[in-house]
């Protein structure tokens, strides 16, 4: 599956949502589900960015895409519930939903972490993706096979000194992942985890800041993984964490 060679019409007639998806591996997932025949739903905090993405999907001619602009830091869970409604009234059904937006926080010694941080990563990695989510899962249950991905983090299944909140945060995904995996076994819904792994992001620039970015994997090199799991080869797979780039 990590050289999983789509095929053009993969996801022909689907409609995926991408949260973080103008930047990084968001942004690149829209584009490569695009190019697959897939209609996106471009849920970001920055128009711009997300402007930036529908152009490019608009000028090769793939299916035209959707923006939600939407912070989930500031996000309530009426929020979701509207979008949810807004996305089965112009869609109809949802097939996909990858959960990719996260921020790191600050990597530091437990003693340290503030009220203020440790809120802000739970909000947005596991709070607002929780609510996302069950808001959306009437919309996906529409869908004869849906799929929903969550990001975790190798700092999700081994805890690491000095990445204390985003670590517990990645933990909590992949906890989240796994219970809605086992409740939704026996449905057309699927759950699961990709841990994408060290790649050429603006967040593993801020964690590893003297890294040379030229030794890691760039978002379209961890693709075939992200076209596995959204697409019709993966239905049999549920309440498992892939790694991108094992080592």
């Amino acid at each position: 599956m990590l050289d999983y060679n789509a095929p053009d019409d993969l996801l022909k007639d689907k409609t995926i949502l991408i949260t973080g998806a103008g930047d990084g591996i968001g942004k690149q997932a829209a584009l490569s589900f695009a190019e697959k025949g897939a209609t996106i739903i471009l849920l970001g905090r920055t128009v711009k960015k997300l402007e930036k993405v529908y152009d490019i999907i608009v000028e090769n001619g793939w299916p035209e895409p959707a923006i939600v602009p939407l912070d989930m830091k500031g996000a309530t869970v009426k929020h979701y519930q509207d979008m949810a409604t807004t996305i089965e009234s112009q869609f109809g059904k949802l097939d996909g939903l990858l959960q990719n937006a996260s921020v790191l926080g600050h990597l530091e010694p437990v003693t340290q972490i503030t009220e203020d941080i440790f809120d802000e990563v739970m909000k947005v990695n596991v709070k607002s993706q929780f609510f996302m989510t069950q808001a959306l899962l009437p919309v996906l249950k529409k869908s004869d096979n849906a799929s929903v991905i969550f990001t975790s983090s190798s700092v999700g299944s081994k805890g690491r000194a000095y990445w204390g909140t985003y670590a517990m945060s990645k933990f909590a995904t992949e906890g989240m992942m796994e219970v809605l995996a086992d409740e939704y076994a026996n449905s057309s819904l699927r759950f699961n985890c990709i841990n994408p792994g060290g790649t050429r992001t603006q967040m593993r620039a801020k964690a590893f800041p003297a890294e040379n970015p030229e030794t890691l994997k760039t978002p379209e090199d961890i693709m075939p993984l992200y076209l596995y799991l959204m697409g019709k080869d993966s239905v049999k797979e549920n309440g498992q964490t892939f790694v991108a780039q094992p080592k």
